[in-house]
């Protein structure tokens, strides 16, 4: 059966956790998607992993739209969430319903998530009333990388975790059907999950979240980008690659690949009449 915000407020309502992981193509959507994993999202982090920006701002609506289709393809039973990228919903209400909608249409998400707490209520709020399932996304937001200065850990301070806990409880109230808390301590985590009604997704903020994300790359050692602490290695899949990158380079140089279990056979009293053939027409020449 396919996924539906409704199966996540079901996984809080039962005390089930949310399992989430990025992703950006088909190969590896379907993949993912076979192992039952709950939902698949389309982070705009695909600037940083699969088009070598420096952080997410230089990432458009077409990127997005592009790489969520992919997945979309892909996918017959995870929930398929794709970020707003950076400028595609800040400037007014209208731009966040319209580029919303196209996310929904063109790149066939069935949930948008965006960053911001209480100053984007009313987007999250109108994009909801157009049908349209929302994620906020709070705490930090990779987006405001120039103004934060760096990524670092929000809401360790009483005022500013004070802030976070509002900016969760306001976007419930504008209708998000959930929450993505991103670098935040594990205890303001647990503490928001059980403050609000909408389940949370947590990603370097804890256990205490209703589920988790992380960026499939990461997780699997292939980017050597940003090495965050809340990351884990599940399998060394980056050295692996590179060590058959290597592997292949190596006996293509020597002429062992392709070997002759790879080749197809041809008869070869057809080979000999073919070069009889052009070797003499050569020699006219």
């Amino acid at each position: 059966m396919k996924n539906t915000v409704l199966t996540l407020q079901q996984r809080k309502q039962k005390q089930q956790k949310i399992t989430m992981l990025t992703a950006y193509d088909y190969t590896t959507a379907k993949l993912m998607d076979q192992t039952g994993i709950d939902c698949i999202l389309v982070g705009d982090s695909l600037g940083m992993v699969m088009l070598g920006y420096e952080d997410t701002v230089s990432v458009t609506m077409e990127d997005m739209i592009h790489h969520s289709k992919a997945v979309a393809r892909a996918v017959k039973s995870a929930l398929v969430i794709t970020d707003l990228p950076f400028m595609s919903y800040h400037a007014s209400v209208y731009d966040a319903v319209r580029n919303a909608g196209r996310l929904v249409q063109e790149g066939q998400a069935q949930v948008v998530k965006l960053e911001g707490g209480r100053a984007f209520c009313e987007h999250i709020k109108m994009i909801t009333q157009a049908s349209i399932p929302v994620i906020a996304h709070i705490g930090l937001m990779p987006q405001s990388i120039k103004t934060l200065g760096n990524y670092k850990v929000q809401g360790k301070a009483y005022q500013q975790a004070k802030d976070i806990i509002l900016d969760a409880l306001a976007v419930e109230q504008a209708g998000a059907v959930a929450i993505l808390l991103e670098c935040v301590p594990a205890a303001l985590a647990k503490l928001i999950s059980e403050l609000v009604n909408i389940p949370t997704i947590g990603i370097g903020a804890g256990v205490g979240c209703d589920g988790q994300v992380l960026v499939f790359q990461d997780m699997l050692g292939m980017y050597d980008g940003i090495c965050s602490k809340f990351t884990k290695t599940f399998a060394p899949i980056g050295q692996q690659m590179k060590q058959a990158f290597t592997e292949y380079c190596q006996e293509v140089a020597q002429a062992q690949f392709p070997a002759p279990e790879h080749e197809f056979s041809i008869d070869e009293t057809i080979i000999h009449t073919l070069m009889d053939e052009f070797s003499n027409s050569k020699k006219e020449e």
